[in-house]
């Protein structure tokens, strides 16, 4: 088609064609209010570069997660004026890397000989179904890995003796508690944080660079936070494990003497509610202690009354 005084003109098809949507697709977002209508030329619809512009900016979003009802609103607040630059700041923010760590390449001459020279296809499957190798288009004698340290930790656990099968089900297990942890810290981020950005209508471009800002400030906190407390707990139960461990490993003649002793129900629960499940068997081993303790300064202090007492008779 000719091209008309404001830029270029396309016919449906041809719109379809230079943006990647079908012509069914166009029709939909005309309907739902996404696209404006075309110019009506004679008995020929006429579109725009405005409208390539709209279809290529939905088509992003979509990439980006946002649905069909979010897409609209943004638009709609764009068109009023407000823009949609802070927000999409603010979403490549959140799209970015959260990590440091540059994703590699690896063969798979070299993945097999980093676990021991054997050629296991079933591993293989099972690293690619978790996402820690992924195999690259059109070469496929090559895996690109998006974490080195996870696939380095893998390797070594498997050179400690630790089957590789073992190894993907305790990643599948812990994948599942540390995407609970995200999720609640992303949670207490947004009630406390971000809150005041996402209301009914999506925030300015002002307000969208403020959070994006603070996206990056408090990116890094949450892996600090897990951090540390992981050292903590690791540190906790290594040593009681290995204390326990050794315990056990102690000559009979040493060990301490253990008898059962039946306990409440009801001291039980109020036990549980007060330190936890875990903690139940430590905390009644303490109070014991204490109890004791206490017993024996209390006889202590009698004896010394007695004493006392008997130096002081006539």
């Amino acid at each position: 088609m000719s091209e008309e005084p404001g830029g270029a003109a396309y016919r449906i098809e041809d719109l379809a064609h230079r943006s990647g949507a079908t012509v069914r697709t166009i029709r939909a977002y005309q309907d739902r209010g996404l696209l404006p209508r075309p110019e009506r030329r004679g008995r020929a619809n006429v579109y725009a570069n405005a409208h390539l512009a709209r279809l290529r900016q939905i088509a992003d979003l979509l990439d980006r997660g946002y649905t069909l009802a979010s897409i609209k609103e943004l638009l709609e607040a764009w068109d009023a004026g407000r823009g949609l630059g802070g927000v999409l700041g603010l979403v490549a923010e959140v799209d970015g890397p959260w990590t440091d760590e540059e994703a590699a390449r690896i063969s798979r001459a070299e993945l097999d000989e980093r676990f021991g020279g054997r050629h296991d296809d079933a591993a293989v499957a099972d690293a690619v179904e978790l996402g820690v190798l992924e195999p690259v288009v059109g070469d496929e004698d090559s895996f690109l890995v998006p974490s080195p340290q996870e696939l380095s930790a893998a390797a070594e656990l498997h050179k400690a003796g630790v089957p590789l099968s073992a190894i993907s089900s305790h990643l599948r297990e812990l994948r599942g508690q540390v995407e609970h942890i995200a999720s609640r810290l992303l949670e207490f981020t947004t009630e406390h944080v971000f809150a005041r950005y996402l209301g009914e209508h999506p925030p300015s471009d002002t307000e969208a660079a403020e959070a994006a800002s603070l996206v990056r400030r408090l990116r890094p906190l949450a892996q600090q936070t897990v951090d540390a407390e992981l050292a903590r707990a690791m540190r906790m139960f290594a040593t009681r494990h290995l204390r326990q461990h050794l315990a056990n490993e102690e000559p009979p003649e040493q060990r301490k003497e253990m008898r059962a002793v039946e306990i409440p129900v009801g001291t039980m629960q109020a036990v549980e509610r007060l330190v936890g499940a875990e903690h139940v068997a430590e905390f009644v081993t303490a109070a014991t202690e204490r109890e004791l303790q206490a017993r024996s300064l209390d006889r202590l202090a009698a004896n010394r009354r007695n004493h006392s007492i008997i130096d002081e008779a006539p």
